[in-house]
């Protein structure tokens, strides 16, 4: 119980993820108490609006409305139907970053347009690296902006991590090259490598990015070990793009989506799941070092139709 003039504690993680993909509006157009055609085709328009992507958005709205077709229903049983729908989709991409102590150091390739949060989330998950027992390099291979490169800095020592930089505008793929050295040298569980935010249409930038990829494999012939690629919500349908291109430079092998406090389309997470099943390890909903946490389905679920909890699924 808390004592007059206390302050509340600060709300949880789940707690602002919902406040945030309470955005998208579906909570407030789940209510109506007949499933007739009205109600479906309305519930389909809210999920195009969420960024679903209108093939996945039919789908689900008639999911929802299979053997329920003009019956009585309470707002919170078609909340509670659509979020198991929406978590049924999700559940094969919810898979932890987990890293091999077989390959030491286990190389991680971080990748993203500019502007999505890369250099914040790579400083978190070093953190969160450190902090379960694992010694970590991170490598400031966004050589282009030398505000990039203080930025990590600050990370690494906030995060206890050693770190490696090179003179801005230098080669990445060498500055890749040599941190992988160090990092062996050093004894590190993990090197972490932030990649300059680049355009997808840029085909210079993005060979630069299989270039580092081929050098690193000069040192070991299984790195990089993990290629994430760092995915801003509030672009929505443009990050259906964004995965396909890196993903024809680089192999990727899991998704970061960062901004989710920021947007209403949440949905794109299901757009995506459904269009390339790449596994997604992290979301974050702001710029705290604890606002980057495992992806859940089932929560992402509740929260993207606004159930409360005592209403999970």
């Amino acid at each position: 119980m808390r004592t007059f003039g206390e302050a509340p504690p600060p709300p949880s993680f789940l707690e602002r993820l919902k406040t945030s993909l309470s955005k998208t509006g579906l909570g407030a157009v789940l209510t109506k108490k007949k499933l007739d055609a009205d109600a479906v085709a309305e519930l389909e328009e809210a999920l195009i609006r969420a960024d679903m992507g209108t093939a996945q958005a039919k789908k689900l709205a008639a999911a929802v409305a299979k053997g329920r077709y003009d019956a009585e229903i309470s707002g919170p049983e078609l909340r509670a139907v659509l979020a198991a729908e929406i978590a049924a989709i999700l559940a094969p991409i919810q898979k932890p970053l987990v890293t091999d102590a077989d390959k030491k150091p286990f190389v991680i390739l971080v990748a993203g347009v500019n502007g999505t949060g890369k250099t914040t989330t790579i400083g978190k998950l070093a953190k969160r690296l450190t902090e379960s027992g694992a010694k970590v390099t991170l490598a400031a291979g966004d050589t282009f902006r030398a505000a990039a490169i203080e930025q990590l800095r600050v990370w690494a020592d906030r995060a206890r991590a050693e770190f490696v930089a090179g003179k801005q505008g230098g080669d990445a793929a060498g500055l890749a090259f040599e941190a992988l050295e160090k990092a062996r040298a050093n004894g590190s569980d993990v090197l972490l490598i932030d990649t300059a935010g680049r355009l997808q249409n840029k085909a210079g930038l993005m060979a630069e990015l299989e270039k580092i990829a081929r050098v690193i494999k000069k040192l070991d012939a299984t790195a990089p070990h993990a290629v994430l690629l760092v995915l801003d919500a509030t672009t929505g349908q443009n990050a259906l793009g964004q995965v396909e291109a890196f993903g024809q430079s680089v192999p990727l092998t899991g998704l970061v989506m960062t901004k989710l406090d920021g947007t209403a389309k949440g949905g794109i997470l299901v757009a995506l799941a459904a269009r390339f099943g790449l596994p997604v390890h992290y979301i974050g909903v702001g710029e705290g070092e604890d606002d980057l946490q495992p992806f859940v389905a089932v929560d992402f679920a509740n929260a993207l139709v606004g159930l409360a909890g005592e209403e999970q699924t």
